[in-house]
């Protein structure tokens, strides 16, 4: 069983550096139906202008995950990490006790393109961490890629949460299947591009839960970049 979020209903914040699309309730954005899933809390589409970004700012017992799409972000952080994430890199950074960081885009022309993904925590109040991998193409396009797993499986981040995220990329009639286990829940957000899915032609921005036990059976249409979590019931 599945269950629908388009893109076009998702929240929106829109200011002068920041076009940001909301999958569930985030900030001034609040819908009842929209909190989440799992241990899932937030993915935020989010564009930024050159040369902006979010200032220093405090975050506490979350993990946040950051996957860009286009351009580059510049990250520094309380622990002393400074670094620049690119197209196609991960990064992990788990809140813990409390952290204060900063997001921008070091470019002085082109935009910056990523998700911000938030997951509850397993443990509450650990000491804050910082990470992050560079996953290429041929390793999204080959199968199921995954980037953070409680243990670092498969050269994930080990990351403080009962999700495991994997990222794809499907080419035109490319099938891609996976099937859920019996105490497992799912979430799956197209990138970019578009696929069938079970009759539905899912685009950028497109949203999929699904129910335990669920078996999922994917078709490209135009190249699709899809992220797919796996969650606990």
């Amino acid at each position: 069983m599945l269950q629908l979020r388009p893109a076009n209903e998702r929240g929106h914040f829109q200011n002068h550096w920041l076009d940001s699309k909301h999958s569930f309730s985030f900030g001034e954005y609040y819908d009842p139906k929209q909190m989440g899933i799992s241990v899932l809390r937030v993915i935020n589409d989010d564009r930024i202008t050159a040369g902006a970004g979010f200032p220093l700012h405090p975050h506490n017992n979350m993990e946040i995950v950051s996957y860009v799409l286009e351009g580059e972000l510049a990250h520094q952080d309380s622990m002393g990490n400074g670094s620049v994430i690119r197209k196609g890199e991960v990064q992990r950074m788990s809140a813990g006790t409390g952290i204060t960081h900063s997001e921008y885009n070091p470019s002085t022309h082109q935009g910056t393109h990523f998700l911000q993904i938030w997951l509850l925590p397993t443990q509450r109040n650990t000491q804050p961490s910082y990470a992050q991998i560079a996953v290429s193409d041929a390793e999204k396009a080959a199968g199921w890629r995954l980037l953070i797993s409680p243990d670092g499986a498969s050269g994930s981040l080990a990351t403080n949460t009962e999700a495991r995220l994997y990222a794809s990329l499907l080419g035109s009639g490319q099938a891609r299947d996976y099937l859920l286990a019996p105490e497992r829940l799912a979430y799956l957000f197209v990138a970019s591009g578009s696929l069938e899915l079970a009759g539905l032609t899912l685009t950028a921005g497109d949203g999929v839960a699904f129910t335990a036990g669920t078996a999922l059976n994917l078709l490209g249409k135009d190249l699709a970049e899809v992220l797919l979590f796996d969650l606990p019931a």
